[in-house]
């Protein structure tokens, strides 16, 4: 399958003949980036802000998700969790629940942690099953920061991590620095790279960061 990121949340999940999902699709104008121009079969929206649940800019999209509940739409299997209990909301700057989502493709494992921003519980990590490709707020603001991000990896124990929601320079909103999350890892500098190819007989036994550049039209 490939997994390409447009910035901040928003990510594309393609695997020939089964259906094609977007995640998290921002309205520009408040977030920065490119204007988003996507098909997709599936849209998830992970909670209701301007930064995750703009689908008018997915066209094609036959169903939208935007809660909890196990779907099987065109060969993909999606499970969303709803994180975070009453009071960890009331904190929470966005308000309104957040929804994790596992799409399993075949076999292969994605999870979208949408804008997390507590460490999961037991029970929530277990809802969530193996995960192979984890993909991770890292930056902070309504997200998980770097810290919080490091230990939702190891509880997760994900083969590849793709961090999302940190600042760059086409995002409009404060966020941290993605080298403060590398930092937190224990790693330095990566270099990006434009996708994520990836099937179940490529996985690395040891769980690994891949650094991906943001598509502009």
């Amino acid at each position: 399958m490939e997994i390409t990121w447009y910035g901040h949340s928003c990510f594309r999940l393609t695997e020939r003949s089964m259906a094609a999902v977007v995640t998290d699709p921002f309205d520009s104008k408040s977030i920065g980036y490119s204007p988003l121009k996507l098909k997709a079969d599936v849209v998830t929206v992970s909670h209701d802000a301007s930064g995750h649940n703009y689908v008018g800019a997915v066209k094609g999209a036959s169903h939208v998700i935007d809660g909890p509940g196990e779907f099987e739409i065109g060969g993909v299997f999606i499970t969303g969790v709803q994180t975070e209990g009453a009071a960890a909301r009331k904190k929470s700057a966005n308000g309104g629940r957040n929804t994790l989502y596992v799409f399993d493709y075949d076999g292969l494992t994605v999870a979208h942690l949408g804008d997390l921003k507590v460490v999961p519980s037991q029970t929530e990590i277990e809802a969530l099953g193996t995960v192979n490709v984890g993909l991770i707020p890292v930056g902070g603001g309504g997200g998980l920061n770097a810290a919080k991000a490091a230990e939702v990896i190891s509880l997760l124990e994900p083969n590849l991590v793709i961090p999302m929601h940190y600042a760059t320079p086409a995002a409009k909103i404060g966020l941290d620095s993605l080298h403060k999350f590398l930092k937190e890892m224990g790693l330095a500098k990566q270099a990006a790279q434009p996708s994520l190819k990836v099937s179940r007989s490529s996985l690395p036994e040891e769980t690994r960061v891949v650094v991906l550049s943001y598509e502009q039209d």
